[in-house]
């Protein structure tokens, strides 16, 4: 069982970053693999990013690619998403999620947080 929660997100101007991040509870944290969804207002929920159970391997949609970092601290049993150059179609509800394997799929994750709000103004 895994138990995650989101924080840091807010509202930021076009060109300015953020960084989420997913705070997890349960011992066997570092066996999941992690990833990011997002889900704009009257959209369906979209993959951002996930990384590995390790760390070494993250996977990104194109739309974020240069843009958005994924990393971990397996220590703080935390997962960060550092987003820069925000534009207004960043906003959305970002969700952190746990996986047995990366994956850009949300029906690979079993275990959600219940998300935080980034709204990017123009």
């Amino acid at each position: 069982q895994v138990q995650l929660v989101e924080s840091g997100g807010g509202l930021v101007q076009a060109g300015g970053s953020l960084r989420l991040s997913c705070a997890a509870a349960g011992r066997t944290f570092r066996s999941y693999a992690m990833g990011w969804f997002r889900q704009a207002l009257g959209k369906e929920r979209e993959f951002v990013a996930a990384i590995s159970y390790s760390g070494g391997r993250t996977y990104y949609a194109d739309s974020v690619k240069g843009r958005f970092t994924i990393s971990r601290d397996i220590a703080k049993n935390t997962v960060y998403l550092q987003m820069n150059s925000l534009k207004p179609e960043d906003t959305a509800v970002y969700y952190c999620a746990a996986a047995y394997s990366a994956s850009n799929y949300e029906n690979a994750y079993d275990y959600w947080g219940q998300g935080t709000q980034v709204t990017v103004s123009s």
